[in-house]
């Protein structure tokens, strides 16, 4: 099971979903909620938090644990 969980574009609303999951693993009515619920879920299993705008691109990503791609410099 991945341990990315994209902040998405749901209905009304945004949901968070795990990476390659077909189900979400929480809906709200906005994205700060849904952004708040993945990064807990992302702290608690040391994962990434994937954020994407209304139109589905990226707009941030953040990692709660260990980061195999550590920023250079």
């Amino acid at each position: 099971m991945s341990k990315r969980i994209h902040v998405v574009p749901h209905g009304d609303g945004w949901a968070a979903r795990r990476e390659g999951a077909t189900r979400f693993v929480t809906t709200h009515t906005t994205q700060a909620a849904a952004t708040a619920a993945a990064r807990t879920t992302a702290i608690r299993e040391r994962g990434e938090v994937i954020i994407h705008r209304p139109n589905g691109q990226i707009r941030n990503a953040n990692s709660y644990g260990n980061d195999p791609y550590p920023p250079k410099g």
